[in-house]
């Protein structure tokens, strides 16, 4: 049955390719007729073409040598005897690499695609315009799905091997950790540059292309939104995915019930198959809410995976308790999605508290902002903390002998449930991107008024639907790595049978040794995140420097007859992304390591627990508050609060500019930092148990 249920993942899958082939196809065949679009459109493609080829080309040679090191040290060193286990778990951190850069690269070739289509069909009305945006990122959504769950029954089908798949996703997370990093600092580079310069300074539109950074700005828009949360989501997928097979293994070989891997490769091809009937269904009528249409989106996904997984648990005998984790974690999701939608949407109050605020200047912008970010984040941590109890409880009971085992299942289920319908949440996501850039087309084709205010609406729509998938997602790796932790203590667990030591079923607090791990791990997400931000704050007055020095000896760029060097600005936010992101991302990797050489995997388990904790509070808190001043700058700009040019607005644009590093880089790069984290314990936890300092 394990098998059979493999290799309908696989078909699953290769459905999705295929609608995505379908839906890229479709995209493509739509008019784009105005030549200064199709131009401009190339060179945002062109640029982030050029910027993705050098950020994986630096990616693919850390991938290599961490590759050797894993093929040197696992699953046993070599110079304990070779096994060709150690090449195959090798090849399937290659494999994590190479699938999560797929991901990445499609979603860019789509997204760029797009974004001028769906500016040309705004010129017919919100609904044909709705249409290509949505159906551009539902490409994304179906390459990355289908990538996960088809790379994961691929290895799994070959090797069989759990912690093959902990290689996997070891190389889908570290890639999506720098490309993330990396797409992050890029895009906040170029936006913060082009706001202060252009609206503050200048006072000239948000989309002049007399502004050197505008198709920088562009560009940022999909490397960062696009390709990085992609490769995110990917990321996060895989990871809840390999934290369930590992502990679904190890029960399946001792438990009475045997068909817990089973569960779980039929429950994610089920969250796949839902996603390609929730992106069918997806439509706007005439006159229509794009908001409410993608939510719409996804209550109806979140409907067919309910169903379809209930009739699965009947046909194939599974536990009801693990369907019931799993509907959970999904609900929890949707939920937190509502919850957050609430602190972001520019229909709420929250986001004209902030808006009305800004009449007293940036002060009090950012003083608004950062008490509703703090505020948006209790209802997530309550949520996944509850997801993580109830599941927990509900688990344990399935067999008395293994009942910690089945708890910790149990939460891995609901991290999966969760993570369900990422296909759809991904499309939501990738959506954002393609109608912000939409946007600026249309007012660099001059497509009038009333195709700015159609476009300004799906925009506005793209931001708080981003708003509310980084909210989810961020959750979702909350229960991913909750997960992850009871991964690493299964490891530890069967390495310590295989050396004939006591293993573990706890660990306490009040534990020097876990302490110091605890405050170590909850300081690593703050210091990850300031050396971002730093990066950004860097680059962007770097850029700055550019954009005057273009406007002061161009003649007539200012009056428009004169052409800015838009290359010099791509290549400004590309050189210094780069050069940032190597050191964030390695100060996660290696203080993990020297954590657990110090204090073995007890100062892991701590250092994991703080780092979860942290790392949760502040993404959720920068995520949703980047999100609010984000909106309330937008809702100034729609006419209220004194509208375009006002006092209000500065203050808005201020407050917007200090939020963008805050949603757009370290937020959600975190959730893959502590990914990443998680899956270096669980690799490395024969090490921790045998040599340590303490």
């Amino acid at each position: 049955m394990l098998s059979l249920i493999v290799v309908m993942g696989i078909v699953i899958a290769l459905l999705a390719f295929a609608y995505a082939a379908w839906l890229f196809t479709w995209v493509k065949a739509q008019p784009q007729e105005n030549k200064t679009i199709t131009r401009i459109s190339g060179l945002i493609q062109e640029g982030a073409r050029a910027f993705l080829n050098k950020q994986y080309a630096l990616l693919f040679k850390f991938a290599l040598l961490v590759s050797l090191i894993i093929l040197v040290m696992l699953p046993n060193p070599i110079w304990k005897g070779f096994s060709i286990s150690n090449v195959f778990m090798a090849l399937s951190y290659i494999a994590g690499t190479l699938f999560s850069a797929f991901a990445g690269k499609i979603g860019i070739e789509v997204a760029t695609l797009a974004n001028g289509r769906s500016a040309e069909a705004a010129k017919k009305g919100i609904k044909p315009s709705f249409m290509v945006g949505f159906r551009g990122g539902a490409v994304m959504g179906m390459a990355v799905v289908g990538a996960c769950v088809f790379g994961v029954c691929l290895v799994y089908l070959l090797l069989g091997d759990p912690q093959a798949i902990l290689c996997f996703s070891f190389g889908a997370s570290s890639l999506a950790l720098f490309a993330k990093v990396g797409g992050g600092i890029f895009t906040k580079t170029a936006d913060i540059a082009a706001d202060l310069t252009g609206k503050v300074e200048l006072g000239i539109p948000e989309d002049d292309p007399r502004n050197p950074a505008v198709i920088a700005d562009n560009v940022g828009d999909n490397v960062g939104d696009v390709a990085g949360m992609g490769a995110d989501l990917f990321d996060s997928n895989v990871a809840s995915l390999a934290a369930a097979i590992v502990i679904a293994a190890k029960l399946d070989a001792t438990s009475s019930f045997n068909k817990n891997v089973a569960t779980v490769f039929c429950y994610a091809a089920l969250g796949l198959l839902a996603s390609i009937l929730g992106v069918m269904t997806a439509k706007i009528g005439k006159h229509g809410n794009p908001t409410k249409a993608l939510n719409s989106s996804t209550y109806v996904t979140t409907a067919i995976y309910a169903v379809l997984t209930a009739i699965a648990t009947v046909a194939f005998g599974f536990r009801w308790e693990i369907w019931a984790a799993c509907v959970l974690g999904l609900l929890v999701g949707v939920i937190i999605g509502i919850t957050t939608d609430y602190f972001t949407d520019d229909t709420k109050k929250p986001v004209h508290m902030v808006a009305h605020a800004s009449h007293s200047g940036p002060a009090f912008t950012i003083l608004s902002g950062i008490s509703y970010g703090f505020l948006s984040t209790l209802p997530a941590m309550v949520g996944t903390g509850v997801s993580t109890m109830v599941s927990y409880k509900l688990c344990q009971g399935i067999d008395a002998a293994y009942s910690a085992d089945y708890a910790l299942f149990g939460i891995s289920m609901a991290a999966v449930g969760m993570l369900s319908i990422v296909g759809m949440i991904v499309s939501n996501d990738a959506y954002g991107p393609i109608v912000d850039n939409a946007r600026g087309l249309a007012e660099m084709g001059e497509l009038g008024d009333e195709v700015l205010e159609i476009t300004d609406e799906l925009d506005s729509a793209g931001n708080t639907v981003k708003a509310v998938t980084k909210g989810f997602s961020i959750s979702a790796a909350g229960l991913t790595v909750i997960a992850l932790l009871g991964t690493f203590m299964s490891e530890v667990n069967t390495a310590a049978a295989e050396l004939g030591l006591a293993g573990v079923t706890g660990f306490d607090v009040m534990d020097p040794i876990v302490f110091f791990g605890m405050l170590v791990g909850a300081a690593i997400p703050a210091v990850f995140s300031a050396m971002l931000m730093l990066g950004v704050d860097r680059n962007a007055q770097r850029m700055v420097e550019e954009i005057h020095r273009q406007f002061r000896e161009i003649p007539g760029l200012r009056e428009g007859s004169g052409d800015p060097d838009y290359n010099r600005c791509i290549d400004i936010a590309a050189t210094g992304a780069i050069h940032e992101l190597i050191p964030a991302g390695l100060t996660a990797i290696v203080s993990t390591i020297v954590v657990g050489v110090i204090g073995g995997v007890n100062a892991i388990a701590g250092f994991l627990v703080g780092n979860i904790l942290s790392g949760l509070l502040l993404a959720l808190f920068m995520s949703n508050a980047g999100g609010l001043w984000d909106n309330a700058k937008k809702f100034v700009e729609a006419g209220n609060e004194g509208g375009k040019g006002s006092e209000a607005h500065k203050a808005a644009v201020v407050g917007d500019t200090v939020g963008d590093p805050f949603k757009d880089t370290a937020g959600p790069s975190i959730n893959t930092q502590i990914t990443v984290v998680s899956l270096i314990a669980s690799l490395l936890s024969t090490l921790f148990l045998t040599f340590s300092i303490f």
